[in-house]
């Protein structure tokens, strides 16, 4: 089990996605977990290929890397990471964990997810493992109750002895969809992506 309070470990969360494109909404959640946890840094990780997305409509993997590069480019504690663009192929959360351990084999990962996605996990490739390399923290709504969540929670923790974090976050409704959406009708983008991010988007013509 990972113990979150080893002195001497760097603490290093993981925000993940596939961030087609990436967007404020996404930089918000990062930057409130580490400050919430004292991460020394948050790696934000664009997914390879997405085995539950239709992959017609989402940009290739290194723009999607470079779009992810220059949203966290003015952030010092917030570095955009090629691991899942890099190796191909579909993207598993335990393949990654088990190659950000070879990086950082001393440090405590905390890895960041949306409040839906806790009822998924125990679908995913080698749950156990995911539970057992990493503190599971769950962004949520601030002052958000929901008591289907808390079991969900329990029954995780008690099955996988998982650590597993309620993050209250501020929410704002930016969805990628919408994003996309407005960028196909050349409508403004301006504020709901980093200012690198709209320029680059606009200037390729990207969803189109």
């Amino acid at each position: 089990m990972i113990c979150a309070g080893d002195v001497g470990m760097k603490k290093i969360g993981i925000l993940g996605g596939t961030f087609n494109p990436i967007h404020h909404g996404h930089l918000i959640i990062a930057e409130t977990a580490r400050n919430v946890y004292g991460l020394d840094k948050v790696l934000l990780i664009p997914s390879g290929c997405s085995y539950m997305k239709d992959p017609k409509t989402i940009l290739p993997g290194p723009q999607r890397f470079l779009l992810t590069r220059l949203a966290a480019e003015d952030h010092p504690f917030l570095e955009a990471s090629s691991v899942e663009v890099e190796r191909g192929g579909n993207s598993y959360t335990v393949d990654t964990l088990r190659e950000l351990k070879k990086f950082y084999p001393d440090a405590v990962f905390f890895y960041i997810v949306g409040a839906d996605t806790i009822f998924q996990m125990e679908s995913w490739k080698d749950p156990d493992e995911i539970f057992e390399s990493c503190v599971t923290v769950v962004s949520v709504r601030d002052g958000f109750r929901d008591e289907r969540l808390k079991q969900q929670i329990a029954a995780l923790a008690q099955k996988y002895r998982a650590d597993i974090r309620l993050m209250p976050s501020l929410h704002i409704e930016i969805s990628s969809t919408d994003i996309r959406n407005r960028c196909k009708k050349a409508q403004s983008i301006r504020y709901l992506v980093p200012e690198p991010v709209r320029i680059f988007l606009e200037e390729n013509g990207c969803y189109r």
